[in-house]
């Protein structure tokens, strides 16, 4: 299965003082089935397995969502926000967030293997874009690759 993370696409569109940033993280290969995948994500307690625990403290989960900090202070909620067959997975921000965002999780099965990445929408204004893009796409591409490793073991 593989599971796809994109490089960052950079796509910004003007709505008042914000801009839509998208982000898509590498693409992966993961070694299970999208149903499996979907599972897995949509227990956010399982979301700790894929955050890299040196730039994080105070994990805060539940089956439906999960709160973090990150380097610098800022807490980051997410909130499982459904799916769409075996192939999608969205999630929310949630009232903690800085800035709205959503991220969709996109899977694709590749016989026996399913490849996938992460996909992110926020709405921020330019200059916290500069500031976030960067470590946001670093975050979307570890957490991509710490899934593809979570099903070789």
């Amino acid at each position: 299965m593989t599971f796809l993370l994109c490089k960052s696409g950079e796509e910004t569109r003007k709505t008042g003082n914000n801009a839509t940033m998208t982000i898509d993280s590498n693409k992966v290969t993961v070694n299970a089935e999208p149903s499996v995948i979907i599972e897995f994500l949509k227990d956010a307690n399982n979301l700790t397995h894929l955050l890299p625990q040196d730039n994080i403290s105070d994990f805060k989960s539940s089956e439906e969502e999960c709160s973090f900090k990150v380097q610098g202070g800022i807490t980051i909620s997410l909130i499982e926000d459904g799916t769409e067959g075996n192939d999608k997975l969205f999630l929310k921000s949630g009232e903690k967030s800085p800035f709205p965002f959503r991220l969709t999780v996109q899977l694709t099965p590749q016989d026996g293997t399913t490849e996938g990445y992460i996909h992110f929408d926020g709405e921020v204004n330019m200059f916290l874009k500069m500031m976030v893009e960067k470590p946001l796409t670093n975050l979307f591409n570890y957490m991509s690759n710490k899934l593809m490793e979570y099903y070789e073991e």
